[in-house]
């Protein structure tokens, strides 16, 4: 089956703009288009529900339910359950505010085990505990590929690790780690696995429960949402951690781990990502289904497009001799994050080339500056990355191959 993209790109404003007409989108890895449903129900926030939630006068009490509905429709898309659920103002607040609630769990001299493939938000914040009395340990990636080996991991880990950190996939590198094999080996020594699932969570939500991770965080509006951080903790772990909110917090799980509450209106309309999720397994699919049914279902429509567009731009950068790929040349274990590095022309001009054929993308290091510095790529000016989603459309790939052509001539 492929999606009936007419009907997937009309729920999204974006591309009925009259300003966006003839430019494709492909900085999707530093956040999506929202989607209308996302839109509708934060216009209707703001004008009809923005007071202070859960007192009992109608516009109150409306405004608590909407915001309790995001909790439970992501917690039913992710399988878990809504308390293990929580909204902060960004991926990089979210792990800040973790690495504080975890340290008192740990010994001075305890182990964590942080990779090299990290965006700086899953990194950053961890390592800063090498300076409150942890050892930090480091998993460094391979310098031609960009690639993680479990088989280095293995090697890391002592009766002292408590913690590994990785992402599920590199912004740049845009290889998918096996999330399901880290947790187990974490598990087998006694440590956590914590995933930064900021690059992949745009092209799949996961299922939590399957994975068995422990902590697991993105950013909604890296999947068609408002700004924010989503964040999932394992109900078994969050009371072991610390409470970082007021003292009066202390057991209310909701809370305790965002100290300064986000915007309520954008809780409330992140049930509008799992609404436009909705919308579009109902018009491709017949069966009835649960949530978490109906993700995996849409997990693999999306997965199918993606690779299929994936495809042909590959191949294409793997014919020229002028252009490198940062990471494996494959479609396969992937997502559609591509990072290049032109061979014979400085990446300001590529890059400036490419924006002239109307193509919206990214150049820089993206808060990886870890991986650019493990394969020794200069972090300025970076590299340039190409990254889409399941509303791409396959004539915007050809315009992109097309844009490439010229701009590397």
């Amino acid at each position: 089956m492929k999606p009936d993209l007419n009907f997937i790109r009309s729920q999204f404003p974006a591309f009925e703009e009259p300003s966006l007409q003839g430019w494709a989108f492909f900085e999707n890895a530093g956040g999506s288009y929202p989607c209308r449903q996302v839109i509708s129900r934060l216009t209707h926030f703001y004008t009809k529900n923005k007071v202070q939630p859960y007192y009992p006068y109608p516009a109150s009490e409306k405004a608590g339910a909407l915001m309790d509905e995001s909790y439970r429709r992501m917690a039913e898309y992710l399988n878990v359950d809504p308390a293990e659920i929580h909204f902060g103002p960004s991926t990089t607040q979210n792990v800040y505010v973790l690495a504080n609630a975890m340290r008192p769990m740990w010994n001075e001299g305890d182990e964590i085990i942080v990779s090299c493939q990290d965006h700086e938000a899953n990194a950053g914040a961890w390592r800063r505990l090498g300076k409150r009395g942890m050892k930090i340990i480091e998993w460094h990636v391979d310098p031609q590929t960009g690639v993680l080996d479990t088989d280095v991991l293995e090697s890391l880990f002592t009766e002292r690790t408590r913690m590994v950190a990785y992402p599920h996939c590199s912004n740049v590198i845009g290889d998918l780690n096996p999330v399901k094999e880290i947790t187990k080996m974490a598990h087998r020594h006694g440590a956590l696995s914590v995933v930064d699932g900021v690059g992949w969570a745009p092209h799949g939500l996961p299922d939590l429960k399957d994975l068995d991770v422990d902590i697991y965080m993105f950013s909604s509006y890296k999947t068609y949402g408002p700004h924010l951080g989503v964040l999932y903790v394992k109900g078994s772990l969050i009371r072991k951690m610390e409470n970082q909110s007021h003292f009066f917090k202390e057991g209310v799980t909701r809370s305790m781990l965002t100290p300064a509450g986000p915007d309520h209106a954008q809780i409330g309309s992140a049930a509008g990502i799992l609404e436009y999720l909705d919308a579009v397994y109902a018009h491709h699919f017949d069966e009835e289904a649960l949530p978490v049914q109906r993700n995996h279902a849409l997990n693999d429509l999306f997965r199918a497009h993606e690779t299929a567009l994936l495809e042909p731009l590959i191949e294409f950068l793997k014919d020229r001799d002028d252009v490198r790929i940062v990471g494996p040349a494959t479609t396969e274990n992937r997502a559609p994050i591509v990072s290049i590095l032109p061979k014979q022309k400085a990446v300001l001009e590529v890059y400036n080339a490419l924006t002239r054929h109307k193509l919206m993308l990214g150049y820089g290091n993206f808060y990886a500056y870890r991986p650019l510095l493990d394969m020794d790529i200069p972090t300025d000016p970076g590299v340039i990355r190409i990254s889409f989603v399941h509303y791409t459309h396959p004539e915007e790939i050809d315009q992109m191959i097309q844009g490439l052509k010229k701009a590397l001539d």
